[in-house]
């Protein structure tokens, strides 16, 4: 068994501690704002607290707990989790859930932007300063946190998950003594409370939208799965939940010691209930822990945008590894789109209270899409049809009703995220459709077809020699067949005489981390097919990996690398090696409909802000020739042209 499977039957000290530094983060922080939003100019009443804490309970029972520890995290893709390890575990059965994968993955992304200025500054309004000294702290946190991202993040990682279990041992501690002074809290646990909040207390259904920041962080329980394991995230949300009611119920009980007073938008009910001596140290703790909550959203964001690349459902960015840590990886492209769009946020909306509004709707969105691509997943693992059906009647029920409580926050500030979400999705629709595009004016030819050409073209001493060995990248999937367009390379446009052609593809597999190869020697010392099979979370390092194939082929003796050149040859020369990457531009002899000549323009707009191929690929740009090949995708056909003879 391999050891990311292994890792996922067992729960460990040191994975328990792991995962509640990377895992909690975000629905760890949520007391810090949650029941303030609940009960927010609102006059407090017996209804209004009972059933508020009611709500957040049965939420985190049904939503987080059975949703996601029960149920989801049984999805896991080799160890590995989250929607787009979802999607690829089904796309060979349902190649339309793309769609569903896209706005799931670019309401994670934007939830990626607003977390970070709600959490750090929830923290830092507890310190009562005024609201222009309180951004200018906030941003300098945030800064601060984006520009070390470059450096790796290691070190940080040792203190998470201490500090994580401090902040919430300092919760249940600082909820307990409220708790058990006002016994009757406990009627929360009934959910008729919750339902009676819900249907009968004025616009109680809106509150619904406030309810559901308690579980904004609850899809990172699947996202995290291959970072700490299935088992140790099982075990460790028994604690986070203990300690998370522990706040919520001490709360309340400090709530319904204030009876007819109306909560004011200052009020933090967290804070309202720590002891004043231990007000400063129980902000500190809460800074910390809303660091690590903006950290691990940020790392979160660097997997999701790296898997979308290996998927082709974004743009290839450039991908650092500051460390030798598997799965830590900076992508200095989404870490500026992360800190200009948390930077705007805090800019926008001041206070917690405003980012609220903002908070929580692409969320729902991409939980909503979790639902129903896990029921697939279920249906591809033949689970019965009335289980299946009862999933998603409960499921789509309780997130459409957080949907539509949120919808009512748009003008406040939920038109933010929206906005940031549909342009995330707009990315990943274009440069998935324009693929489609594209492909349909692949053409793909026999390959053995043209070896005897290849074979004279070779041997041709009248041609310059342009390599000794010629490497193209091809996406042809079929072994016998290549792109037309590497022929007309070949042969027609500048004819490329070479002693061994080498011909690249690379098959991303629905596995993460799969890496390995297959060589197919078409004719033996003139011309082979390296098929490199990666896992989507395998770094695309073509370059390294070639030449570690070429090197056990030579120890193999399957193939001689010595240049043919006589002078070179008697010394063991070895050959030069030329990759060449056809880049496409799209031709103007293209006749498109208005839909597809947008998304194609989209496309190329995009593709001009993205790693080019040779960089996308890990080429040595030294090694590398690029030539330009015209994109005919609908050949212009009504164009008339009339001779005249004079």
């Amino acid at each position: 068994m391999s050891k990311s499977v292994s890792h996922l039957q067992k729960a460990t000290l040191g994975g328990l501690l792991v995962a509640l530094g990377i895992v909690y983060g975000d629905i760890g922080t949520s007391p810090l704002y949650t029941f303030s939003a609940i009960v927010r100019g609102q006059p407090i009443e017996d209804l209004l607290v009972l059933g508020g804490a009611s709500c957040v309970i049965w939420t985190l029972t049904l939503q987080t707990t059975i949703k996601y520890v029960v149920l989801t995290l049984r999805a896991d893709n080799k160890g590995e989790g989250g929607i787009f390890s979802l999607y690829a575990l089904i796309r060979r059965h349902a190649k339309w859930a793309v769609l569903f994968a896209m706005i799931g993955g670019a309401g994670l992304l934007a939830d990626g932007l607003i977390t970070p200025p709600i959490t750090v500054t929830s923290a830092i309004e507890g310190l009562g300063l005024p609201q222009g000294d309180t951004v200018k702290i906030v941003l300098f946190i945030l800064t601060s946190l984006f520009v070390i991202q470059q450096f790796g993040t290691e070190w940080i990682g040792r203190f998470f998950g201490p500090v994580m279990f401090v902040w919430f041992l300092m919760m249940a501690l600082v909820g307990l003594p409220h708790l058990l002074g006002n016994l009757s809290v406990l009627k929360a646990f009934n959910p008729y409370y919750g339902l009676k909040l819900l249907y009968v207390y004025p616009k109680g259904f809106l509150i619904l939208g406030a309810v559901f920041l308690c579980t904004t962080g609850a899809e990172a329980l699947y996202s995290d799965l291959g970072h700490c394991g299935r088992a140790n995230i099982r075990v460790s949300w028994i604690f986070v939940k203990i300690c998370l009611i522990f706040s919520y119920l001490g709360q309340a009980a400090w709530l319904l010691t204030h009876r007819g007073e109306i909560v004011s938008e200052k009020l933090n009910t967290f804070y309202s209930i720590m002891p004043e001596w231990f007000l400063p140290i129980g902000i500190i703790i809460a800074t910390m822990a809303s660091i690590i909550a903006s950290q691990a959203l940020i790392s979160g964001s660097y997997t999701l945008v790296s898997e979308a690349m290996r998927l082709n459902l974004w743009p290839k960015l450039k991908i650092h590894y500051p460390t030798e840590e598997r799965g830590q990886l900076y992508v200095p492209g989404i870490n500026l789109l992360l800190f200009i769009g948390c930077v705007s946020a805090v800019l926008l909306f001041q206070r917690s209270a405003n980012m609220e509004a903002a908070y929580g709707i692409t969320i729902t969105v991409c939980m909503l899409m979790t639902s129903i691509l896990f029921s697939v997943y279920l249906y591809t693992h033949r689970v019965k049809p009335i289980w299946i059906g009862l999933y998603l009647v409960v499921y789509l029920t309780i997130e459409f009703s957080f949907l539509f409580s949120n919808l009512v926050k748009f003008v406040h500030g939920g038109y933010f995220s929206i906005f940031v979400g549909g342009v995330l999705f707009l990315v990943m629709f274009v440069w998935y459709q324009s693929r489609k595009i594209r492909n349909r004016y692949v053409e793909f030819v026999h390959l053995e077809d043209y070896l005897p050409l290849l074979q004279e073209l070779s041997n041709d001493q009248t041609i310059p020699k342009y390599a000794t060995h010629l490497v193209y990248m091809t996406s042809a999937n079929n072994p016998r067949e290549i792109e037309h367009k590497i022929i007309y390379s070949i042969f027609n446009k500048k004819p490329k005489r070479a002693d061994i052609y080498w011909f690249v593809h690379v098959d991303v597999l629905d596995d993460p981390y799969t890496c390995e190869y297959v060589v197919d020697t078409i004719v033996p010392n003139e011309v082979i097919r390296i098929e490199f099979r990666l896992g989507f979370r395998v770094e695309q390092r073509i370059n390294l990996m070639f030449r570690k194939v070429v090197e056990e082929m030579v120890q193999n003796r399957e193939v001689n690398i010595t240049s043919r050149y006589e002078s070179l040859s008697k010394n063991n020369v070895v050959g030069d090696f030329r990759f060449i990457v056809i880049e496409k531009f799209l031709s103007h002899e293209n006749d498109l409909p208005i839909y597809e000549r947008l998304i194609m323009r989209g496309y190329f707009l995009l593709k001009k802000m993205s790693l080019s191929e040779e960089k996308g690929f890990g080429l040595d740009p030294s090694y590398v020739t690029v030539e330009k090949f015209p994109l005919i995708i609908a050949p212009v056909t009504n164009f008339h042209l009339k001779r005249v003879y004079e």
